[in-house]
């Protein structure tokens, strides 16, 4: 969203979009622990579908 674009929303709209970027800049990235026995490649749920024993499954 442009300088411009901005100025032209409300001031809640403003401050609300300054909130979130505050938020987004101080979001730590989440810790989780490794997966144990995970499936190799690319995330199935990412990209759209599940391959289970050769066959595809499109959620």
């Amino acid at each position: 969203m442009t300088d411009n674009t901005r100025e032209e929303l409300p001031p809640a709209a403003q401050r609300a979009l300054a909130e979130a970027e505050e938020r987004r800049r101080t979001a730590r990235a989440l810790e989780l622990p490794p997966e144990l026995g995970g499936r190799d490649g690319p995330e199935p749920v990412r990209y759209g579908d599940w391959e289970r024993k050769g066959l595809a499954i499109d959620f």
